[in-house]
């Protein structure tokens, strides 16, 4: 045969099969990331707690609602154009929900107000929620009547539900203005009577937010794996090895503390459910969050065993087996390399506080 025309269809090949199988390396998961728009009075003080929440891509300070076009602040100060100081969200859905949008807008406002906010006086400062689309309007009229009977406040809400208009960006030195400007910004939030207002009003609210809320986690791309991982710990969690018994960090480990993925962070199992099995690697007879543990059949030895993986991170962790002593009768027999131990002393500051109650 020609070797020009084997060339061609060596090349039709390649071309197919990156169609078929796709570089895994290169693709990303396709996210349609949406839009919220809140009126919160100042939007020197919006833009922090949106800024801070997981899921949140950006929160931009603007006008929005008014007749002028392209407004500037001085104009939109003046009370005369119709607009409101507001912040546009940018969100991944995927990671943080509408629903928890509107809670965070709630607790960062005072919403009986009718003419502004605190210090902050005329209808430029008033509070409103722009929905997009009927879905939006539901879940926001939904959240304002939930409020409004909750007992909360001694005066109705006065939030307004209107649909979106144009967003007109603010001038640039609004934005961020907390982390440009911190010093002017933390004595205006606190002398405008904000800051103590949401204390007073929101802050158990506030705690109850913080105390429910769960880390989220995500898995960086292959590249940035490569970066922060040793070569053995990326050959154990992403070309699924095994590490040597006995010549591992933590099959010996006996102190008090949990095992997170080395990957994404996420808590897999406790020192309090840790134990020697004679094996050589670290032994466990249940993981922390069941949820955090994915289980899959391998028959790459030539025998059906049970690999276990991370849920995010995916990271191979190891096996499964049903010989472990009670109360479980199981024996998770994990990589040492798969995992990061977070001393009993410092889960409270690297935010695993929640899980310090295993050891009472």
């Amino acid at each position: 045969m020609n070797y020009r025309i084997i060339l061609m269809i060596m090349s039709v090949f390649l071309i197919m099969s990156t169609f078929v199988y796709g570089d895994n390396d290169m693709k990303e998961e396709n996210v349609i990331y949406k839009t919220a728009i809140f009126a919160g009075g100042c939007f020197w003080c919006m833009e922090p707690p949106y800024e801070k929440l997981d899921g949140v891509i950006s929160a931009i300070p603007g006008y929005t609602g008014g007749k002028t076009e392209n407004p500037t602040y001085a104009e939109v100060s003046s009370g005369r154009t119709g607009h409101v100081e507001a912040v546009k969200i940018t969100y991944d859905p995927t990671r943080v929900s509408y629903e928890e949008l509107i809670e965070v807008f709630w607790t960062q406002i005072d919403p009986t107000d009718v003419g502004g906010q605190f210090y902050d006086r005329g209808s430029q400062y008033k509070t409103a929620i722009f929905y997009n689309d009927d879905d939006e309007k539901s879940i926001a009229e939904a959240s304002k009547r939930e409020l409004d009977s909750s007992g909360r406040f001694d005066k109705p809400v006065a939030t307004q539900v209107l649909p979106a208009a144009t967003f007109y960006e603010a001038e640039d030195y609004h934005h961020d203005y907390y982390q440009k400007n911190p010093m002017h910004y933390n004595q205006y939030k606190r002398g405008s009577g904000r800051e103590g207002f949401i204390k007073t009003h929101w802050g158990d609210v506030i705690d109850i937010l913080k105390a429910g809320e769960k880390k989220k986690y995500q898995k960086p791309s292959n590249e940035k794996i490569k970066e922060m991982l040793t070569p053995l710990q990326y050959h154990v969690t992403q070309e699924n090895r095994t590490e040597r018994a006995f010549a591992n960090e933590f099959y010996n480990n006996h102190k008090e503390g949990i095992y997170v993925d080395v990957v994404t962070g996420e808590p897999l199992f406790s020192s309090t459910d840790k134990y020697d099995s004679g094996s050589g690697w670290p032994s466990f007879t249940r993981p922390i969050e069941q949820d955090n543990i994915v289980k899959k059949v391998d028959r790459s030895l030539f025998m059906t065993r049970t690999e276990v993986r991370s849920k995010v991170g995916d990271s191979h962790l190891g096996h499964v087996f049903p010989d472990g002593p009670a109360p479980t009768g199981i024996r998770y027999c994990i990589n040492s390399a798969a995992l990061r131990f977070i001393p009993k002393e410092d889960m409270e500051k690297e935010g695993y506080g929640e899980y310090l109650r295993l050891f009472e």
